[in-house]
Order: C-alpha cells, then sequence, then structure tokens
C-alpha cells in the first residue's frame, strides 16, 4: 500500500442524485457493503445523513461488534465521507478510518470513487500490512457494483 488511501472508481450509468441517495440511507448500508461486515444500522441513527450526523452501526467479522460513525464532508450529490471508530472510550483511541464517496457526473452516468483513508486512524500502520490494503480494495470493487445494481432503475440524466 502506497500512501494512507486506497480508492476504485466506476462509471455507474445513473444520476449522482440516485446514488448519493442511497449513501446518505444509513439503514441500506448493509446491501451496499461488498465486505459482508456491516449487519444493520443501530437504533437511533438518523434516515437520512448530512454533515455532522452520527450514526451506530451493527457489525459482524469473526465476532459481532459495533462501529460509530460521523459525517464529516457532506456536499449534496458530490461527496459524502464518515470516519469511523468503536463507540465510547476506546474510540478516542482505536480506529478513524475515513470511507470516503465521491461522486462526479460524466457523460454516461456517475463516476463514483471510494476511498478508505488511514490517515487519521490509530492503527494505520498496522492496517498496512499484509493483505489488508488488497483485501479492502476489492471489497470497494464489490460494493460499487451493488451501488451500480440497486440503482439501475434510475435514469442516467
Amino acid at each position: 500500500m502506497e500512501g494512507d488511501v486506497v480508492s476504485v472508481e466506476r462509471v455507474i450509468p445513473v444520476a449522482p442524485g440516485a446514488i448519493f441517495d442511497l449513501l446518505a440511507d444509513v439503514a441500506r448500508h448493509p446491501e451496499i457493503d461488498g465486505s459482508g461486515t456491516v449487519k444493520q444500522a443501530k437504533v437511533g441513527s438518523p434516515q437520512r445523513l448530512s454533515m455532522g450526523s452520527t450514526f451506530g452501526m451493527s457489525m459482524h467479522m469473526g465476532i459481532n461488534y459495533s462501529m460509530v460513525s460521523t459525517v464529516i464532508e457532506f456536499e449534496e450529490n458530490r461527496r459524502i465521507a464518515w470516519q469511523s471508530r468503536p463507540g465510547g472510550l476506546l474510540g478516542r483511541f482505536a480506529a478513524g478510518r475515513i470511507w470516503r464517496y465521491e461522486l462526479e457526473p460524466v457523460q454516461s452516468g456517475t463516476r463514483v470513487t471510494e476511498s478508505w483513508d488511514i490517515s487519521q486512524d490509530h492503527q494505520r500502520l498496522l492496517l498496512k500490512l499484509g493483505g489488508l490494503p488488497e483485501k479492502t480494495r476489492s471489497n470497494m470493487e464489490r460494493t460499487l457494483e451493488r451501488i451500480e445494481r440497486l440503482t439501475a432503475n434510475h435514469d442516467a440524466t
């Protein structure tokens, strides 16, 4: 892994608004997650994300756990990013990775770039070891495939 960011992109033949609406709907995150670790939004999560929104997710990767995410970038139909950490005291000292989606209108629809940014993650050096960056890239490619499938019935304009 070179640097602290892994990104993938895909042109999806729908308008940015349809994709953004899917990304901003916390309840639909398990549907788009290409890793299979996101299970369901926690009670009390907002229906639609906005700048500063905080939401919880039930997760599973070998064991059940929870993450709390805060929206740190938000530009309607163009960009959304959230930073994820464990809840409580542990969240002050662990994790901090950022998941970012950038949407760019193109002639054939929307270029979607998903990024896994570990520049602010407390475990960034460990995360760079082994095959995790490549596994994350593969999972993100599956996420973009799922987004395309889930938005396929929308118009590209």
